[in-house]
């Protein structure tokens, strides 16, 4: 138990006046793909399904229901790398938590793995953290499609966790708890109880592992991480996801989850009947599960997610609802901390750059000593740099 209280007190984040408060990380998706940077639309745009190319009064047909701010990116592009870290930086996120497949190729993985590491150096330069959700269901992908025998799934377990330790953990902006790197799993979904201690028995220090509420006693001396509770294609009411909180609040360490709404595009893309519903309330499911989570007990909040455009859990500006919830994560973060002072129209800063990026090449030059500034914290100088560039002064 003293364990346990020892890894939630060092997750704390520190406020500039030397208030505490919990870290905040947005669990990312990496894995998108368009023509015009990897010479394709990527699966998680079209899921075999949807055609990108084709608008229709002025909507992109995307797996989703819904469209991202600055139009359908590529996770390998640098402009919508630098976005997004500009991005969480002035909504007060603290870093993010990597949807991550391991380093094998196969499927998507490889594509995941590098757009993840070109992701990281974005985020180091904002002053950011990161960490990894690995998915171990890639394991049983790569047996089911014979690019791996499935006697060598144990040693391919313990060589993606030799390269975490190598690679990442070590890492001084990698989330450390109590010294030891967060390392979530979504599942456990194949390595089982007897199987994970010989993939981490080589880590020094061991990892702080974290599972899916249900599945924790699948990972030896793990706890839990919450998620939207959406399942058997039922509509999750606010009195559904509130027992599910109660619930999951009885553990000992968890990681907190805030999560706007669930709205798969699963059905209509053909794939299987949707997980579910859960509804957005005008933004008031954000508002209430971040401010239950900020006010709880867990030293470290997912926020599910950034950019899953498939499931709609998305909090990255969209072309629906614009800035809601990170304006709202803004205002909370600015309560907690009186030094945090960036304000909505900072928030606008990240999306101009990346369409002037897009829309001038140009102004490259002139855009780059922007992003300096940027990263500065010299917004009103990069805003009044970057409204003249627009109206093209």
């Amino acid at each position: 138990m003293y364990a346990l209280k020892f890894i939630a007190f060092c997750c704390l984040a520190i406020t500039a006046t030397g208030a505490e408060r919990p870290l905040i990380l947005a669990h990312y998706m990496p894995w998108y793909e368009t023509k015009a940077i990897s010479g394709q639309w990527g699966w998680h745009w079209t899921m075999n399904k949807f055609k990108p190319d084709k608008v229709t009064n002025g909507r992109r047909e995307l797996a989703s229901h819904y469209r991202p701010l600055i139009g359908a990116y590529d996770s390998n592009d640098p402009h919508a790398l630098e976005c997004h870290a500009l991005l969480m930086k002035f909504a007060g996120i603290d870093g993010v938590i990597l949807d991550w497949y391991g380093i094998r190729k196969h499927n998507d993985y490889a594509m995941i793995h590098r757009n993840s590491l070109h992701f990281v150096k974005h985020l180091k330069r904002a002053g950011l953290k990161f960490a990894v959700c690995y998915e171990d269901q890639s394991v049983k992908h790569m047996i089911s499609g014979k690019v791996l025998p499935a006697p060598q799934a144990v040693p391919h377990g313990r060589e993606v966790m030799r390269w975490l330790q190598a690679n990442w953990f070590r890492d001084s902006a990698y989330v450390k708890t109590g010294g030891r790197p967060l390392l979530l799993v979504f599942g456990p979904q194949h390595f089982n109880v007897a199987q994970w201690p010989q993939l981490t028995a080589s880590l020094q220090p061991p990892a702080a592992m974290f599972a899916l509420p249900h599945l924790t006693k699948q990972l030896p001396g793990s706890n839990a991480f919450g998620w939207p509770p959406v399942h058997g294609g039922k509509r999750c009411t606010p009195a559904d996801w509130r027992k599910y909180l109660d619930d999951l609040d009885q553990g000992a360490a968890i990681i907190a989850p805030v999560f706007p709404k669930f709205h798969d595009i699963y059905k209509e893309a053909g794939l299987h009947n949707s997980y579910g519903y859960l509804d957005d309330q005008n933004g008031l499911t954000f508002d209430q599960t971040l401010n239950r989570a900020l006010q709880g007990k867990s030293r470290v909040i997912q926020i599910a997610t950034w950019n899953d455009y498939g499931e709609g859990t998305i909090i990255e500006p969209t072309k629906e609802f614009a800035y809601r919830y990170l304006e709202s994560l803004q205002r909370r973060r600015a309560k907690m901390d009186p030094t945090f002072r960036y304000t909505p129209w900072d928030l606008r800063l990240p999306v101009m750059l990346y369409l002037l990026r897009k829309r001038d090449v140009t102004l490259t030059s002139r855009l780059n000593a922007i992003v300096q500034l940027l990263h500065a914290n010299r917004t009103a100088e990069a805003k009044a740099q970057l409204t003249g560039l627009w109206s093209g002064k």
